[in-house]
This record gives C-alpha cells, sequence and structure tokens, in this order.
C-alpha cells in the first residue's frame, strides 16, 4: 500500500512539472496584441525605432516582395529608407483581423491584415507572425508580410 501512495505522490509532481501553472492562455494574447497595439502607435508617430521593438533583435526572420530583409538593423534600414521623411510618405498604419493562436506557453502564430493609409501607393494586405515570448516579453521572431497588388 505505502509503495502504491509513494507511487501516485510521484505520479503527481512528474504531472505537475510538465505543465507550466502560471500559464494563462488569454492573458497572453492580451500580452501579444498589446505588443502588436504599440507597433501600430510607434509606426504612426513615426517612431521606427520603437516599431522595431516588437520584432526579435537582432535575429529576426522578415519576408517581404519575394524577399528576405537583412536582420533587424537590415528591417528597420529599409523602413526608414522606404517609409522615411514626410508623414504622408509613412502613412498610417493599422493591423486587424487579429487572430492568435497559441501554439506553447513561450510560442504563438498570429495571422492579421494590415492597412498603409498614404496618398500615394496606398497598401493593404496580410501579415503572418511567429511570436516568440523572450525573457518574459512577446517579439515577433518571424514576419511574412503578403500584399495585395495594386489596382491598375
Amino acid at each position: 500500500m505505502m509503495r502504491i501512495c509513494w507511487l501516485f505522490v510521484l505520479l503527481l509532481a512528474t504531472t505537475a512539472c510538465g505543465r507550466s501553472p502560471s500559464f494563462d492562455p488569454a492573458a497572453e494574447e492580451a500580452q501579444i496584441r498589446r505588443v502588436i497595439a504599440d507597433m501600430e502607435a510607434a509606426w504612426n508617430r513615426g517612431d521606427f525605432r520603437g516599431y522595431m521593438a516588437g520584432f526579435k533583435n537582432p535575429d529576426v526572420v522578415f519576408v517581404s516582395r519575394g524577399e528576405f530583409q537583412r536582420d533587424w538593423q537590415g528591417t528597420l534600414d529599409h523602413y526608414v529608407r522606404d517609409y522615411g521623411g514626410a508623414p504622408e510618405r509613412r502613412g498610417q498604419l493599422h493591423f486587424s483581423d487579429i487572430t492568435i493562436e497559441m501554439l506553447s506557453p513561450d510560442a504563438a502564430q498570429l495571422i492579421s491584415r494590415y492597412r498603409l493609409e498614404r496618398p500615394v501607393e496606398p497598401q493593404d494586405g496580410i501579415n503572418t507572425r511567429l511570436m516568440r515570448k523572450v525573457d518574459g516579453r512577446w517579439i515577433i521572431a518571424l514576419n511574412h508580410v503578403s500584399s495585395k497588388e495594386p489596382e491598375r
């Protein structure tokens, strides 16, 4: 009987160690949504470094226009080069239809629509993102942007 009790205690301890008691999927999703909202706000005020704070630094994988961007700094350089300067060039960014699937306590998949409103060449499309929790903070480890072709 004592052996069965010890086996039961061992089983409970093993099961408890395999779970993350502090993992709350809804709270994690809220944190991820906050990261995306902060990125949107940073872009809209012209703070490209603030926008890039949502990405893994230095080794984010960023795919856009059928090409890989070069790491975190290369992605920042791309944004400054292609969208910097006058506010109308940068436009106003908005993410919508955000869906998040928690893959594990430290990984999530995020898919959203985006719209970049600006007078010339507005953009819209879909982002697919692999979010990772690193040092207690959610960041984008992989970002894939699929833009709609402009209507002619």
